[in-house]
């Protein structure tokens, strides 16, 4: 066994309502599945309650620091690790001008290795440990992000991207291969060690009426795995898909006709649905992905929070790198609450806005999005019997977030003074599995 002593974030599993302790215990050890299992937590709360019923464990002591649930993005493209920051008009310009260039590059297994591995130790130095993300449409380009994977004990899902029209060659795959790709690469690697695989659409324009049914066989085929796509992120882009999609009510509705909407499908954006799409995600069990610097950055609009919690579908937040304009959970975080606070959609009509609270705001990028991929009680939390994924963040990492986390009267104040001001030099320790990554 492992066990820490800190201040402690957690989260009730069943209301997600936070629980703090000012000086926590957090103990660590095997799970039911033996050594080679992910290490779990065994039990958390007050230190001088809990100690007494581990007599003579070793702690280590890390004073002024708090413990807190790994982050999990439920959203984000390891071949767009180098189109961060590349100008564009918008959405389908930015594809067109700087991400599909990208990743025709990664036709070479050398060149993905070498991002994957870049990838990856981003991951770590911002705190993420669960990633949901989009590979290229090579299936080289999964090989090289799951090997690199694998070894460092992430919890990562991942995927072929399917695409086989509407964009360039170097890309655009042909398909049946791109679906006996998919199948093979399901085959390989999902459920291997803490990988998952996603079967992955980049959107109904980019893909075939063939290619989407294929898609939605391989998911039926496979329930165990992911599904996770695009939609109604860019006015452009729905005026794109009721020209392809004459015949469905909604360009979500396109992806329910092929058997890609269920749960453990995550649809990246969900900005302009309206009310009949956001209960279709609710009684299908999909879940949103929100990105909010990817939205602001491409002016896509803004995610109606206060329409989707009425409604109850699942949504966590995503940095959607590269579109994304950071890996950094911390940046993720305030531009949701800035997304809620304007109040609008973008394209329709002013809606009220909406505060959310720093600590549901963290609930989001933790065990609400670990709950969003069908992982609730896996990881996302530290709850007992979670995988043992946790930061160590430190409260006073700069001297501005030090002189301001010295005058938080609560634990609110607290979390809101590391979302505005905080960063990657916040998180001093990422532990994954139990494992501390260096």
């Amino acid at each position: 066994m492992k066990a820490y002593r800190a201040a402690i974030l957690s989260f009730d599993p069943d209301t997600g309502a936070p629980r703090y302790w000012s000086d926590g215990l957090l103990v660590t050890g095997p799970g039911q599945g033996g050594a080679a299992a992910p290490r779990v937590v065994l039990a958390l709360g007050s230190f001088h309650e809990l100690i007494r019923h581990y007599p003579g464990l070793s702690v280590e002591s890390i004073p002024d620091r708090l413990i807190a649930p790994g982050f999990v993005d439920l959203h984000v493209h390891y071949p767009q690790t180098d189109v961060i920051g590349s100008p564009a008009e918008g959405l389908l310009p930015w594809l067109e001008h700087h991400t599909f260039p990208q990743e025709a590059r990664f036709a070479d297994p050398l060149h993905a290795a070498e991002v994957a591995d870049f990838f990856l130790n981003e991951l770590d130095r911002h705190g993420v440990t669960t990633a949901l993300t989009f590979c290229t449409s090579h299936p080289q380009s999964v090989d090289a992000l799951m090997s690199a994977a694998q070894p460092r004990g992430l919890r990562l899902i991942a995927g072929k991207c399917l695409q086989d029209r509407h964009c360039p060659d170097g890309v655009r795959d042909t398909t049946e291969q791109s679906l006996l790709d998919t199948e093979a690469l399901i085959l390989r690697w999902h459920g291997i060690g803490r990988l998952g695989y996603a079967i992955t659409p980049r959107f109904a324009p980019t893909c075939s009426d063939a290619q989407l049914q294929g898609a939605g066989e391989l998911a039926a085929r496979h329930p165990g795995v992911w599904v996770q796509s695009h939609v109604a992120e860019n006015l452009d882009e729905l005026a794109w898909v009721r020209e392809l999609y004459p015949q469905d009510r909604s360009y979500l509705e396109v992806y329910a006709r092929f058997g890609l909407l269920r749960e453990r499908s995550v649809y990246a954006h969900c900005l302009h649905l309206d009310q009949t799409d956001r209960e279709l995600l609710r009684e299908r069990g999909a879940a949103a992905a929100v990105c909010p610097t990817s939205n602001f950055f491409l002016g896509s609009g803004c995610f109606d929070f206060a329409s989707a919690e009425r409604t109850g579908f699942l949504h966590g937040l995503a940095s959607d790198v590269g579109g994304g304009t950071s890996f950094s959970p911390f940046r993720t975080m305030l531009a949701a609450y800035e997304a809620g606070r304007a109040g609008f959609t973008g394209g329709g009509p002013a809606k009220a806005g909406v505060s959310l609270a720093p600590s549901r705001l963290w609930w989001l990028h933790t065990a609400g999005a670990a709950r969003a991929l069908g992982l609730d009680g896996v990881v996302g939390n530290l709850a007992p019997g979670c995988e043992a994924d946790f930061v160590l963040l430190d409260p006073r990492a700069t001297p501005l977030l030090a002189r301001r986390t010295a005058q938080a009267r609560d634990l609110e104040e607290l979390l809101f003074a590391l979302i505005v001001l905080g960063d990657e030099r916040v998180v001093t320790r990422t532990v994954r599995a139990g494992s501390v990554i260096d």
